[in-house]
């Protein structure tokens, strides 16, 4: 074989070489940088979802003066969020952030996979009440069942 004919093979097997590393090497980079935005996106949902959740717990209590109770409060929310007049026509307006079309029944339930619904308990030996609105497996929460100076506060900022 020819020198220049050994050369040019090489050459060209190189040139693969090269292009195939090159895309390796960007998608190793690109692949994990896209999930960690993916999860930062629906991170930013569920905190969303849970600030709604909130914004219908204050115009619940500012209808009955209180609160949901422990036990049930979330489907409390729901009750009222599907029979009150003005929740009714103001939910679209109110909570249209998170969703196309509002369902009342969605919004006490996390937008990511497995979709657990969230976890309310209230204190109601304190004056004012105060809640805690958690995500289960997650650290985000809103409010305290200690604390009066973390009512409707959400944690993460």
């Amino acid at each position: 074989m020819k020198i220049e004919t050994r050369n040019t093979i090489l050459t060209i097997v190189l040139g693969i070489i090269i292009i195939g590393l090159t895309y390796w090497l960007y998608d190793s980079l690109i692949t994990p940088y896209q999930e960690v935005k993916e999860r930062e996106a629906m991170t930013e949902k569920v905190r969303q979802r849970l600030v709604d959740t909130k914004d219908a717990l204050i115009q619940y209590e500012s209808v009955h003066e209180t609160f949901p109770p422990t036990e049930g409060g979330l489907d409390s929310l729901v009750q009222f969020l599907k029979t009150d007049s003005m929740m009714i026509a103001m939910g679209d307006s109110l909570f249209g952030s998170t969703f196309d079309v509002f369902n009342p029944d969605s919004l006490v339930y996390s937008p990511q996979p497995p979709y657990p619904k969230f976890e309310y308990a209230l204190n109601d030996t304190l004056r004012p009440q105060i809640y805690l609105l958690t995500i289960p497996g997650s650290d985000d929460a809103i409010g305290s069942l200690e604390r009066t100076t973390m009512r409707n506060a959400p944690n993460w900022n």
